[in-house]
């Protein structure tokens, strides 16, 4: 048998124990290990791969487990006959010569004909993908794993995975969603924020985004106006985009989203009134009240993202404008990917029951419901109190960097102007005159620092470029001013 058969490519995130196991599951579904075949054993494999011997019996034994592998006394371990029985044989494709003729099929179809909108072609935020290889990661959306407590994360999912838990979220659930999560939601999360809702007034989304997608293709058709906020969250924009033209951009001020007569013949106001994205902006006691006054007056209604509402680092978090809304126009959407990680996937929307139960069957469409597991895990996680000491953690390591981001950016980038903050998860910048911030990004790069440019963030194609954004949720509060001190540094070509 080939040596070359059986390497591995470390990878440090997956067990060598895993690693093992997938090279040979590998090998053996892709027909590399026929039925009968001796495997090494474990010793020879060991040494093979460099790894512990009970490193590979473990492995091997797993797979016996499993019906991979078949153990024989005395003579060792082989593939098991059985295992490729009911694969499908694939058919022996023909191979492609470097001379032969590449070109599509004279009757492919027209593409360009057949698309009706081409999302891919809207301006969206860009983020390298490795961006945890770089010493300077001012990148906003991204999370410090070593702050998540891992071992309560895991608990829970151990607890998800018990015999009558599982008895919950095994079965297609349809449209509903896990019990004990909405109650978590509804008596945790949403009385924070003075919001009061029952549990046919709370859908689980596939995060904030996914909520917002669904409002938009229930709520929004080619003739309704939008008003967004400008400069504003790009995503939300394109969103908009899929199913209207008429979007109007309303500009922002220290007191978040301007509230006047721009907005009178609107149907729907997009806001995030918290942290105003990307200012960081708190809208004001007194034009949340306008603002609601107005959507009774003028007959629109409201969706309120509230996508940062525990970084709040000077004074307790404002109220949501949900908690304020006794005429029923405010739909309030939430995430809980902020506070634990991105990757969950996971958010909230609030509204009148009506509203709910037709979002609830337009999820059942789309993908009926959320991953129950996920739910319930999530909700164990919260019931535990281990939520609400990751917010503790959070708000104390994000105050710290936010401090330390902000003395840094006075000091050594006093020409530049940061807009006024009390919280949130980074510093939203207007550099010097004549600044290009898309090309300072591609220069900082090089030097090993992220930066988002601001452009994409105004709806106008005349936006201003010297904007730009730092995020500090995910570099190390030692980094810090290091890297302000170098992007000065690129900002004054020094």
């Amino acid at each position: 048998m080939r040596d070359s058969l059986f390497h591995l490519r470390r990878q440090a995130n997956i067990s060598i124990q895993v690693q093992i196991r997938q090279m040979l599951v590998s090998a053996i579904l892709e027909g590399q290990l026929p039925g009968g075949e001796p495997l090494p054993s474990c010793r020879q494999m060991a040494k093979t791969l460099k790894v512990s011997r009970n490193t590979v019996v473990l492995a091997y034994q797993g797979l016996v487990d499993d019906g991979y592998l078949t153990s024989r006394e005395r003579s060792g371990f082989y593939v098991s006959p059985e295992i490729q029985d009911d694969r499908p044989k694939s058919p022996a494709l023909k191979p492609v010569s470097d001379t032969e003729d590449m070109a599509e099929p004279a009757n492919a179809p027209d593409w360009e004909k057949i698309f009706r909108v081409r999302p891919s072609r809207q301006h969206n935020i860009l983020k390298p993908a490795d961006w945890k290889s770089y010493p300077y990661p001012f990148i906003y959306g991204q999370v410090d794993h070593t702050l998540f407590p891992i071992a309560a994360w895991r608990e829970c999912s151990r607890q998800a995975q018990g015999t009558k838990a599982m008895e919950s979220w095994t079965c297609d659930a349809h449209g509903e969603d896990d019990p004990l999560l909405i109650e978590q939601i509804r008596t945790r999360l949403l009385p924070r924020r003075g919001v009061m809702a029952s549990n046919d007034e709370i859908l689980i989304t596939m995060g904030a985004q996914n909520a917002l997608y669904m409002l938009t293709s229930l709520l929004i058709g080619d003739k309704s106006t939008i008003a967004i906020e400008d400069p504003g969250y790009p995503d939300m924009r394109n969103i908009f985009s899929l199913k209207t033209t008429r979007l109007k951009p309303i500009p922002v001020d220290g007191e978040g989203m301007v509230v006047d007569g721009r907005l009178s013949d609107v149907n729907m106001v997009y806001v995030t009134p918290s942290h105003q994205f990307p200012t960081t902006a708190t809208m004001s006691m007194a034009r949340r009240q306008q603002l609601l006054g107005m959507a009774v007056e003028k007959d629109f209604l409201i969706i309120e993202d509230d996508y940062e509402p525990e970084a709040s680092y000077i004074r307790e978090p404002t109220p949501a404008l949900k908690s304020l809304d006794r005429n029923g126009r405010v739909i309030y959407v939430g995430s809980m990917s902020k506070t634990m990680f991105p990757g969950l996937r996971l958010g909230y929307m609030v509204g009148p029951s009506e509203l709910i139960a037709e979002a609830r069957a337009i999820r059942r469409l789309m993908y009926r419901h959320s991953p129950t597991n996920n739910q319930r895990t999530t909700a164990l996680f919260m019931s535990l109190g281990h939520h609400d000491a990751l917010v503790h953690r959070l708000h104390r390591a994000y105050r710290a960097r936010w401090e330390r981001l902000g003395d840094s950016l006075n000091r050594h980038l006093p020409d530049s102007a940061t807009a006024p903050s009390i919280g949130g998860t980074s510093f939203w910048v207007c550099g010097p005159e004549g600044l290009d911030a898309d090309r300072l990004a591609e220069r900082a790069r090089d030097e090993g620092l992220i930066i988002e440019p601001g452009r994409v963030h105004f709806i106008s194609d005349k936006a201003p470029a010297n904007y730009f954004r730092l995020g500090f949720s995910s570099i190390s509060i030692e980094q810090i001013e290091p890297g302000i001190r170098l992007l000065a540094k690129l900002i004054h070509g020094r």
